[in-house]
């Protein structure tokens, strides 16, 4: 790899990581883009959709567990809920991944477009702001939130993410969760998603190592930070942040899809 493409990919890592620690997604609905438009506008590097989606898989791994570490004192962790959606994204996950080898770069995308549009449309869906409470007074459907991860699960595992991008609007919007347990659970539980995904990317062949440890190690400096400065914002300002990340992700991928 060349300098240039060291340092892009590094900054694309630092700031996909440093919005999955504030927001508690897995980063996969900033990188996944990133990763496939912008070394190839350069003209550094084509990376197709599979090894975008493999690289994804892995360096969420890493992302994730450093969101996790940055929130474990703060008490938003809800370990039954993390238990909970875990189990089922994991199980998902596993699906998804070892099916993913015999979809096209075409298919893919479509699945990422279907994806990222369904969390726009949850998280512009108009609610009630959730009250904060204390993490052992949350209550939820657990059947409902498996049954939902489970099916985050096969898609995230196809296209390479840990599924938090859509994980979270779920979790505010049907599940009702209060955004500050959200964003920690959220990030625990795409860490037991992409474990699954991770196997599968890896064991068929689908992921390129020298671009994936340039991510990592942006992600172990940036994901902390993100976690940090999430911790002292507004909530109402998040969930903002994220129905726009979200929203952009989405309209981009399908007029690419449709173009």
């Amino acid at each position: 790899m060349s300098f240039s493409l060291i340092t892009v990919l590094f900054l694309i890592g630092f700031v996909g990581s440093f919005i999955s620690g504030m927001l508690g997604i897995g980063g996969a609905i900033i990188k996944f883009p990133m990763l496939l438009y912008i070394p190839a506008f350069l003209s550094l590097t084509s990376f197709t959709s599979h090894e975008v989606a493999g690289i994804s898989a892995v360096e969420i791994l890493v992302t994730s567990i450093a969101g996790v570490w940055a929130y474990r004192k703060g008490g938003y962790l809800n370990k039954s809920l993390i238990f909970t959606m875990g189990i089922a994204v994991l199980a998902g996950s596993l699906l998804g991944s070892f099916g993913s080898n015999g979809l096209s770069a075409e298919s893919i995308n479509v699945v990422y477009g279907v994806f990222a549009l369904l969390a726009a449309i949850l998280m512009f869906i108009p609610r009630k702001q959730i009250p904060d409470v204390p993490v052992h007074q949350v209550q939820f459907n657990k059947s409902l939130a498996a049954g939902l991860a489970f099916i985050v699960g096969i898609g995230s595992g196809i296209v390479g993410a840990g599924g938090g991008f859509i994980l979270v609007p779920i979790m505010l919007v049907i599940l009702k969760i209060p955004t500050r347990i959200t964003i920690a659970s959220s990030l625990a539980i795409t860490f037991i998603s992409s474990i699954g995904g991770s196997i599968g990317k890896i064991t068929t062949g689908q992921v390129e190592w020298g671009p994936l440890l340039v991510l990592v190690a942006a992600s172990l400096i940036a994901a902390p930070i993100g976690a940090k400065v999430a911790k002292a914002m507004n909530t109402k300002l998040l969930q903002m942040m994220l129905a726009l990340i979200i929203g952009a992700t989405a309209i981009k991928i399908w007029v690419d899809i449709l173009t």
